[in-house]
């Protein structure tokens, strides 16, 4: 069968959490690095918004191209790890998701890029910001992952997003009082997936006709 193609952007959160479905559900797939100033013309022609990331599965004729489908995509191939939830569960983690890919990505935008909302800082933004991160935080000091007793779809969708927060300014987010949120975000960027969801791939170029 033709192996489904990816296109994505190293850095981008989406892209990201994306790639660690894919990994974890050990589907093949072939990889295609975007540069965000120059998308690919066959990206845009399967997905004209021009965002990453956007799976393509030709077997199927069929585009996805929202993070949260290509995870759930993926996970429905395979779960080997048992990411996927069930019933109540579910519904929470996809609750947890739209929180986060709405109000908190939102104050996460201004926050690292107060300037293209027209504001002088971006404090106000991280401020609500992190009353989110100290639900999250809250949440780890009763279990081990935010999916529960292993790690998870929450985990898994949400990571990228805090990371890019942290890093906004790291000074900062380490000086909060959510160590558990810390010791979850440390276990991430050490663990092996994320080192193989980040491994660097050359800009893809669309092959001249």
């Amino acid at each position: 069968m033709p192996t489904p193609i990816l296109y994505s952007f190293r850095r981008c959160p989406y892209a990201m959490r994306a790639r660690l479905a894919l990994q974890v559900s050990g589907v093949a797939y072939e990889h295609r690095e975007v540069v965000l100033k120059s998308k690919p013309a066959s990206m845009l022609a399967l997905s004209p918004k021009g965002t990453v990331p956007v799976l393509w599965l030709p077997d199927e004729a069929r585009v996805i191209d929202q993070s949260l489908d290509i995870m759930l995509w993926a996970l429905a191939q395979n779960d080997p790890m048992h990411w996927l939830p069930q019933g109540d569960a579910l519904a929470q983690a996809l609750q947890d998701i739209a929180f986060n890919d709405g109000p908190f990505k939102q104050q996460l935008d201004r926050y690292k890029y107060p300037q293209r909302s027209g504001l002088a800082s971006g404090v106000a933004d991280r401020d609500l910001g992190a009353q989110w991160l100290a639900q999250l935080d809250a949440r780890l000091q009763e279990q081990a992952f935010l999916s529960g007793a292993h790690w998870g779809l929450t985990d898994a969708a949400l990571a990228p997003f805090v990371r890019q927060f942290a890093h906004t300014d790291p000074a900062w987010f380490a000086a909060q009082a959510w160590p558990r949120l810390i010791d979850w975000l440390a276990a991430f960027e050490g663990s092996e997936a994320y080192t193989q969801i980040m491994a660097k791939h050359p800009a893809w170029q669309d092959p001249v006709a």
